[in-house]
């Protein structure tokens, strides 16, 4: 007896079907193409630094994964000595007490921590705000939770910050993610924004989620500030931190979330539904790296410097007249005259000068008019990078 079977599709969820093709993957296909067809790319897209991961840190991990003991599941919560280590890194850093037990919280790399909270914090409808243009996670996060964007458009006449009086006006709204240094734009904010921020935020109730993965890659010494360091932030924020940029550590998967109590027993609630923690062995490498010679961190923001001006200088030479970033291993610039938009911009870039770049709207409607371009090449392939884009620009 023959079944007659009734043909069926499956189909995504239509929370994944809302999300745009996820930017970076989209890059790296047209750039792994390129090269298969033989071409000498040079990729100033995803921003991955180049240079290897300290050697310190790579033998503590050696060390650690020798021990029998680092086998098994880690503890939800992490090595107590990391977060031990953690505090005494932000003490010193940022002049912030943190209670190692109940305000730090490691993570699988700050992305992951980023995509998790929201599940914790955010019911179905509840609006929340991101500012626009801003790295792509934030709008999967908030998605996946049920939660309603509202997008707060930066503009460079403002330096690229929200406007407080903006935030002022919103009503009902739940959280708000800030990113500064900023991802795409390399945009910095200071102490005073911060407590502008905060102060608005804790009148109207909303839930501040701050993304400080560049924290330490910054020029001419002007240190970014964590929002942590204002009076009352602790009532209503959570900051994540990331090992990625700091110690050429984006492949290891290693960052932390740090904060108000509550928001930070919301987000490892929801981590021990989804995950049993960052291996022992990594956190253990993670330790050595809070510990380095600071002068291995100081030498990497000078070399970041010098591929900062080595990109700017020589792009305004070719009449591409581009504003130096403070913070961030980023340059945000404005369109040349004679291109229309981010998309095509990126495409003849690629064709014509086998230069990868990511268009600005890849990062929101907001981030139209604009490319990213990293700097995480050593200095002899931006001078190379340059030479190309002056024969089409």
């Amino acid at each position: 007896m023959s079944i007659e079977t009734t043909p069926f599709e499956i189909k995504f969820s239509e929370r994944l079907q809302s999300l745009p093709p996820y930017l970076f993957v989209e890059i790296d296909r047209a750039r792994r193409e390129a090269i298969a067809a033989g071409r000498d790319i040079i990729n100033l897209g995803v921003g991955d630094p180049d240079q290897r991961t300290h050697q310190v840190i790579i033998d503590a991990m050696k060390k650690a994964v020798e021990d029998v003991n680092n086998h098994h599941y880690p503890f939800d919560a992490g090595v107590p000595q990391l977060r031990v280590e953690i505090a005494k890194w932000f003490k010193n850093r940022f002049a912030v007490e943190l209670e190692p037990q109940t305000e730090i919280y490691p993570l699988i790399g700050s992305k992951e921590g980023i995509a998790h909270l929201p599940l914790g914090i955010i019911n179905p409808g509840d609006k929340v705000v991101l500012t626009e243009p801003a790295y792509p996670a934030y709008q999967a996060a908030v998605t996946f939770a049920g939660g309603k964007i509202q997008y707060l458009p930066l503009k460079a006449s403002h330096g690229f910050l929200p406007k407080i009086e903006d935030i002022e006006s919103l009503k009902n709204v739940k959280a708000i993610f800030v990113c500064y240094p900023n991802n795409p734009t390399a945009a910095t904010a200071d102490k005073k924004f911060y407590q502008d921020l905060v102060a608005v935020c804790k009148s109207k109730g909303i839930i501040i989620v701050s993304d400080l993965a560049y924290s330490e890659v910054y020029y001419d010494g002007i240190k970014p500030p964590s929002i942590l360091e204002v009076e009352g932030a602790k009532d209503i924020a959570i900051e994540f931190h990331s090992f990625s940029k700091t110690y050429f550590m984006t492949g290891w998967r290693l960052g932390w979330a740090c904060g108000n109590p509550k928001l930070v027993s919301a987000l490892a609630k929801v981590k021990s539904n989804c995950d049993s923690g960052v291996f022992n062995a990594i956190q253990y490498a993670g330790i050595a790296a809070l510990n380095m010679d600071p002068r291995a961190i100081e030498d990497m923001r000078v070399e970041y410097q010098t591929r900062r001006d080595a990109l700017i200088n020589g792009l305004r030479a070719v009449g591409w007249k581009i504003d130096p970033p403070q913070a961030a291993f980023y340059v945000w610039a404005k369109l040349p005259s004679k291109f229309n938009d981010s998309m095509s911009t990126a495409k003849t870039f690629l064709e014509q000068a086998d230069i990868v770049v990511t268009p600005g709207i890849g990062f929101g409607k907001s981030g139209e008019g604009y490319v990213r371009m990293s700097l995480t090449l050593p200095t002899d392939r931006i001078h190379e990078a340059v030479a190309r884009l002056a024969k089409i620009l």
